[in-house]
């Protein structure tokens, strides 16, 4: 397993073709030799003389077998002889050692000196390997068949003898350094910091590792092994994070905040940015099914329980909400019966599983729950978290008291650093990093504002640094304009996204929906934006919408005016709806909706052409228009063509709560006093069935009834 693992992840890597896995055919005699000669001329001219950082000697000696086969094949080629069938079968098996042997040598010669040094005694074997394989093919190549000169005789001989009696080399400097490297992450493990002198030694006299660069081409590289790793492969992944930790960390204690002219554009040829932050976002909200999120925080839930009315929150949530004095169901709007809360266990099982298969760490639940019913977390690597802490230090510290370009690579490491792992968000806020980058967020250079602004998007996705940053003095009014006049796009962007994190928590809300130009903004963004900036300015606005006070700001924003205008946008739609189903709910907002010319027709082409979360939505956005709009609301939806017989697929079709809204919405027409829907000959309701009641509507009385179903 491990042989395959080297040889496809240097596949991976340089993509050769795929001859170089398969023999040649439909060759003749002297097109195969002339073919081998090519290959091994190559081989020799590429790595004769080479100074590989490790394996030398095992890179010596194989390339003194393949000098041999050079001798070989130039004497086959000047002989013209032709070629018996096993001598044909074995050179086209030294095709494929061949090509194995570049595979490795090109291995050597281009990974990381790190991951080199790990993979030391693989590495090793793999050698040892193709001099087995050398030994097994020159054992059945038929010699004396082919009339070769003496001297050629003796040295294949000579090469087969020596192949036979090799043994496993491991290079005993190569291993001293592994060893050592290896040191260095159980000071970590251990809660100390190494000396830096020796890291000093080791990186850079001894790996010959000189700059800022260099440390990040080793670090990419590992992380690379790591998104590649097969869980059989040494070394695991937790060590692994441990070394990118630890490299991390001496790029800054040894080689301090020297300026990237490349990245940073202080040189006169600033490269073009290929939007790493917008494709770093996406990494970090990995899309989490619906399913195994609360309705109430949009978080992954930790301890999903079930309430009165089938329905599913997480347990802090919905208790936060049942302490607020709420004895209505947040997503259905019905009367709870009683206030237990009930453990979904197979829901937990399925979100622990699906974080487990994204490498998702959580945290434990807080229902005091005994600890055989906690989620189980997945290890952390403690040398990880140390190295991770002393470089937070070392950035935090450049924040405070660095240079401009010092600070913007600071917060761009800090940003990185925040991006994976629930402990070091919690330490980075912890050490002090939160009023430095609030500084940043209003700094003349791009740069540093997206790094900024990001790092604090990052941070907020742990609980407590919500906290943290809502207290720090002026953090939140700084973000909010750099939503409203961040220097580029993906800094807006990321402010926004900050504020939907941030507005999880219920007290939020109102804090961030009264601060100066923040709806505006997002209602601007959902509006104008791209389709990233759209999607995170709908969820805020949807937080947003959840906290009954924001009602009135929403409107005077124009909010809802960009809602109505987001239910034909494909991937903000669902949310948009969603929001307005808020909103409408109480009679200003009804009342906002109501004079938004499209927005019965916007809802209508949902039910009609959305998602099934979208219809579910739709419905009950009209519902709740025609509950709290009264009659002159209830005229206008009826009066929406098409709506019964889309009312009609819905109660067949739809989600478990669309149904239920839509038989609701049927009750709320038949209860008007004109009606506007023609009984007859159609499909009948099921008015009677407990499904479809909603007990939302206190005294309801189901009544059969149909509707025409027109010929479309």
């Amino acid at each position: 397993m491990a042989s395959a693992a080297i040889f496809s992840s240097l596949r991976r890597r340089r993509s050769p073709s795929l001859e170089a896995f398969l023999a040649p055919v439909d060759l003749d005699d002297v097109s195969l030799v002339e073919t081998l000669a090519a290959v091994t001329t190559e081989l020799i001219s590429s790595f004769s003389g080479k100074a590989l950082p490790f394996q030398r000697k095992n890179s010596r000696c194989l390339i003194r077998k393949i000098e041999v086969f050079v001798v070989l094949l130039e004497c086959l080629r000047d002989s013209g002889s032709i070629l018996p069938p096993t001598a044909i079968l074995c050179l086209k098996e030294l095709y494929l050692l061949l090509y194995r042997s570049k595979i490795l040598l090109d291995y050597c010669s281009h990974s990381s000196k790190l991951w080199l040094l790990l993979q030391n005694h693989s590495i090793s074997g793999h050698f040892h390997d193709l001099n087995q394989e050398t030994y097994t093919l020159l054992d059945v190549f038929p010699i004396k068949e082919l009339n070769l000169s003496d001297d050629i005789t003796e040295q294949i001989e000579l090469l087969q003898k020596q192949s036979r009696r090799a043994k496993l080399f491991i290079d005993r400097n190569d291993e001293t350094l592994r060893i050592k490297l290896f040191s260095f992450l159980n000071e970590f493990e251990n809660g100390r910091v190494p000396d830096p002198v020796e890291l000093y030694s080791f990186f850079i006299e001894r790996l010959g590792i000189r700059g800022a660069k260099s440390c990040r081409v080793e670090i990419e590289f590992l992380e690379e092994q790591i998104v590649n790793h097969g869980g059989d492969i040494e070394p695991t992944v937790s060590v692994l994070n441990g070394f990118v930790a630890l490299t991390r960390y001496c790029r800054f204690l040894l080689f301090g905040f020297e300026e990237d002219e490349v990245e940073f554009g202080i040189g006169k040829h600033r490269r073009p940015r290929k939007r790493l932050i917008t494709q770093e976002i996406a990494d970090t909200f990995i899309t989490v099914p619906k399913d195994f999120c609360c309705p109430i925080s949009l978080d992954l839930m930790l301890d999903p329980v079930i309430i009165s009315t089938g329905q599913t929150y997480d347990r802090a949530s919905i208790s936060r909400w049942m302490e607020e004095g709420h004895c209505t169901c947040p997503k259905t709007g019905q009367m709870l019966v009683h206030s237990r809360l009930v453990p979904n266990r197979a829901l937990r099982n399925l979100i622990v599983q699906w974080c487990t298969a994204h490498g998702i760490t959580l945290d434990p639940p807080e229902s005091g729950e005994s600890s055989a019913e906690s989620i189980v977390m997945p290890s952390v690597s403690k040398a990880a978290i140390g190295a991770n802490k002393a470089t937070a230090a070392l950035l935090i510290q450049q924040l405070a008291n660095g240079s401009p370009g010092a600070k913007t690579i600071a917060a761009r490491e800090i940003r990185l650093l925040a991006k994976t792992g629930r402990e070091n968000r919690a330490y980075i806020a912890e050490a002090g990093a939160i009023p430095h980058l609030k500084g940043l967020l209003s700094s003349p250079n791009t740069v540093a504002q997206e790094n900024s602004v990001t790092a604090m998007l990052n941070l907020s996705i742990y609980d407590k640094n919500k906290s943290r940053i809502m207290d720090e003095e002026g953090c939140l009014e700084s973000i909010v304009k750099v939503l409203r006049f961040g220097h580029t796009t993906e800094a807006r962007e990321n402010a926004a996204a900050t504020l939907f994190s941030l507005s999880a928590v219920h007290d939020y809300k109102k804090r961030i929906a009264d601060e100066d130009g923040a709806v505006e903004a997002l209602a601007g963004l959902l509006r104008e934006g791209t389709p990233r900036g759209k999607k995170d300015a709908v969820t805020a606005l949807f937080n947003l919408s959840t906290h009954a006070d924001n009602c009135v700001r929403m409107i005077d924003s124009g909010a809802v005016t960009a809602l109505v205008g987001a239910l034909g946008v494909e991937g903000v739609a669902e949310e948009a709806a969603g929001a307005l189903a808020l909103i409408v709910r109480q009679p200003t907002g009804a009342e906002a909706v109501g004079n938004e010319e499209m927005a019965v027709a916007g809802l209508i082409g949902m039910m009609r052409c959305g998602t099934p979360r979208g219809k579910e939505n739709a419905v009950a956005a009209l519902l709740e228009f025609c509950r709290t709009g009264g009659a002159p609301a209830t005229e206008r939806v009826v009066k929406a063509p098409a709506l019964a017989g889309l009312l009609q697929t819905l109660l067949f079709t739809g989600t478990k709560r669309a149904r239920r809204k839509a038989a609701s919405l049927a009750r709320v027409f038949q209860r008007c006093e004109n009606s506007y829907m023609h009984f007859g000959v159609g499909y009948a309701f099921a008015g009677n069935s407990a499904t479809n009641r909603d007990t939302s509507f206190a005294g309801d009385v189901s009544v059969p009834m149909s509707i025409s179903v027109p010929v479309l």
